[in-house]
Order: structure tokens, then C-alpha cells, then sequence
């Protein structure tokens, strides 16, 4: 099914207006048009979001793109022209979520302050994305996803103790921002539905404290202890044994489990049994007080064993092991291929490409990837169309850069 046609799903009839770009935001709204939301995503003529051109490519084919703006209608427009904004006010009033990232004050400057925005549709909610803020000493400072994973703290606390801090090998900031944002719009918007007479809102989502928020109890350590939280490998410092395994047959495990009765299930299925009856293992502290031991018992065996009876042996005592998967691995694990969890969506392009189902799901009205992300301005004819403008307005919005 197209996604100019009408969508099903719990969020059908919601309208969102997404300027922003790069990932974060329009990620946000991209989670809402996995469950029915009527997204349009808007981008200046020409030009068009720069996450267009980011690797990974395909024939010169962002896939990066097509996943992150999927199950939205394509427009160009300029609302830096006075025609411009003045095609924006129109549209805008048939919407029930605006979402920008730009620095603040931008939209203020294009005369488009949440006064005016709201004298046109009272209702409307505004998800503002920014690395800092729309207020403090630096909230005009520009933002990637590795300067919000940095100062949150999360960063300071990934990696070896005798090694710098690590970074994630993905944007994962960006990712925990688009959801931030869409739990704020659909948080706005349950008071929208519960109050008929509720006015619009304006969220103001920093990227940088998002991820602060996922580091959960680092400061409240802080502040009551005074501990400064530092790097402990693939140990998570709070429970023990935790860690990554090389197996006999060069694969990887990640090892889990805190608990008394998960660290006995964890013994039986490496046959040692008698761990449960050391003093230094009774208890949880005392296991992570003599980590080391208990790491180095775990690395041999599991260096000593392939890796699928590894699994085997805990799965039948069951204990709390995983395989550390490469994204091949992903799409041949049967749990993945049952639950549909990786999805076949068409392409324009490519004909048919496979990415991430919607997360999470519903049984009664579940969302649906109905289509990745199209070309730039692929439906200017059919929205602008729908605000009364005939083709001929249309070719000379296009001829002076508007559209």
C-alpha cells in the first residue's frame, strides 16, 4: 500500500508536519507514522534533508534515508519567501503537530513564533529538538549525536578502564532522541484528546539531556555517594559475573545474570556446581567483589566449547547467556524470522528492501511499514493540490524557488 493512501493504525488521522531534518526529529515523527499518523515531510526545494546523501549507499541511494523518513508524503517548500510562508500558514492550520529542529529563535525570524503558529491552529503542538535547549548559555550551539552521547556522561562510562571512552558505532543518541520526542507529542497530545478544549503545546526536547535521562541512576550516585561511575569493560560494576566470552569457535557470548538463583542455573550449565558452595560466591556483592575469578572460570570454559553448545547447555539449565550477534546474524535467528521482526517494504528504487518492523506492537490496530522514504517533493501536486491550489499555481510556485 502507498503511503498516499489512507493509513491504518491507532494514530489514523493524526496530522504531523515535519520540517526538520538529519535524524532525530524526524525520527520522532516517524515512529508516529508507523502506527497511522499522516505525516508530510517538508524540505526546501532543491536541496532537500541532507540525510539524502549519507552512506550507506545504493547507486547513489542513501538507505540510511529511507529507513529513517519511511511511511511519510514528500513536499519542498521554502517559508523563507514571503509566498512561502505565506503557502506554510495555510498548510499548517490542517495539522496537529508541527515538528522542527532548528536552532531557536529560527522560526521567530521567518515570523513564524508559536503566537502566530497558534493563532492559526490553537491547538497545535510543537516538538522543538535541539542539542541544549531553547534557553541556557548554550543553546545556540550546534549538536551531532556524539556531543549529546558525550556530555550526558554516557560516554565516559563506555569502554576498558586502561582505554579512552568509546563511543557506540551508531548514532545511538539520535535514536533515544526520536523516541524522547514521540513520547512528548503522544504525551501532549493524550491531553489534547482527554481536554477538547486544551490549547496547543510547545515541547522543548535537549538531545544531550534525553540521553542524560538514560543513564539512570549515575546521578543520583553522585549526589548521595559522591561516586564518580568510571569505565568497567564489558563488567557492568553492579552484578557478576557479566561479560563477553570468545567461544572455541571464535564467536562471541554475553554473559548476564545477577541474581542467586540465575547464578546457580549459570553454574549448572558449565557443570560447576561447586561454586555455589564458595563463600565468596554466596551472595551478589561477594560475586562481584571477586569478579575477576569468577570471569576468568566462565572465559575458559566458554573458550572451550563452540558456540551453539554453549547455548544448548544453557538453555537447558536455564541460565543467561546470548549470542553476540553481527546484523547477518540478525536476519538468520529464528526468533527474528518468526515474529517478522526484520519486514520486506517496497521501494521505488530497489523494488523491495527489508528493514526493522514496527516496534512496539499492537494486536487490535497495529502500525505497519507501508512504504520508505520517496523523493523530493514526490507529493507537491497531491498536498498542495488539497489546499486549492491548481497545477498552473503549482508550476509557477516551482518556476521562483517556493516549491
Amino acid at each position: 500500500m502507498s503511503a498516499l493512501q489512507q493509513a491504518a493504525g491507532p494514530l489514523a488521522g493524526l496530522r504531523v508536519l515535519d520540517m526538520a531534518t538529519i535524524v532525530s526529529a524526524p525520527l520522532a515523527a516517524t515512529f508516529l507514522a508507523d502506527y497511522g499518523a499522516d505525516v508530510v515531510k517538508l524540505e526546501l526545494p532543491g536541496v532537500g534533508d541532507s540525510i539524502r546523501a549519507y552512506p550507506p549507499l545504493k547507486e547513489g541511494k542513501s538507505l540510511w534515508w529511507k529507513v529513517t523518513n519511511r511511511n511519510k508524503k514528500f513536499i519542498t517548500l521554502d517559508v523563507r519567501k514571503s509566498e512561502g510562508l505565506a503557502l506554510f500558514k495555510r498548510l499548517v492550520a490542517g495539522f496537529d503537530v508541527l515538528v522542527e529542529n532548528f536552532r531557536p529563535g529560527t522560526l521567530d525570524r521567518w515570523g513564524l513564533t508559536k503566537e502566530v503558529l497558534w493563532s492559526i491552529q490553537p491547538r497545535l503542538v510543537i516538538l522543538r529538538t535541539t542539542a541544549f535547549g531553547q534557553d541556557g548559555p548554550y543553546k545556540d550551539r550546534p549538536g551531532f549525536t556524539r556531543v549529546f552521547e558525550a556530555m550526558s556522561g554516557a560516554t565516559y562510562i563506555t569502554g576498558d578502564p586502561d582505554r579512552p571512552p568509546v563511543h557506540m558505532g551508531f548514532h545511538i543518541a539520535d535514536a533515544v532522541g526520536g523516541l524522547f520526542g514521540a513520547l512528548g507529542l503522544m504525551s501532549a497530545l493524550w491531553k489534547r484528546a482527554r481536554d477538547k478544549d486544551a490549547p496547543g503545546e510547545e515541547i522543548d526536547l535537549s538531545l544531550t539531556e534525553a540521553m542524560m535521562r538514560l543513564v539512570e541512576f549515575l546521578p543520583i550516585e553522585y549526589d548521595q555517594l559522591g561516586k564518580v561511575r568510571e569505565r568497567t569493560g564489558n563488567a557492568n560494576g553492579y552484578s557478576a559475573p557479566t561479560n563477553v566470552y570468545r567461544t572455541g569457535d571464535g564467536r562471541w557470548v554475553s554473559l548476564s545474570g545477577g541474581n542467586n538463583a540465575l547464578f546457580e542455573k549459570n553454574c549448572i550449565a558449565i557443570g560447576r556446581k561447586d561454586l555455589l558452595a564458595d563463600e565468596r560466591f554466596r551472595t551478589n556483592a561477594g560475586r562481584v567483589a571477586h569478579e575477576p575469578e569468577l570471569n576468568r572460570i566462565f572465559s575458559e570454559w566458554c573458550a572451550a566449547h563452540p558456540v551453539n553448545e554453549i547455548l544448548a547447555r544453557f538453555e537447558e539449565a536455564g541460565g543467561t547467556i546470548a549470542p553476540v550477534y553481527s546484523v547477518d546474524q540478525i536476519f538468520r535467528d529464528p526468533q527474528v524470522i518468526a515474529r517478522e521482526a526484520i519486514t520486506r517494504v517496497p521501494d521505488e528504487d530497489f523494488g523491495e528492501v527489508r528493514m526493522q518492523n514496527v516496534v512496539p506492537r499492537f494486536t487490535n490496530d497495529p502500525g505497519k511499514v507501508r512504504s520508505t522514504a520517496g523523493a523530493l517533493g514526490a507529493d507537491n501536486t497531491n498536498v498542495y493540490g488539497a489546499l486549492g491550489l491548481e497545477d498552473a499555481d503549482i508550476a509557477g510556485l516551482k518556476a521562483i524557488g517556493v516549491i
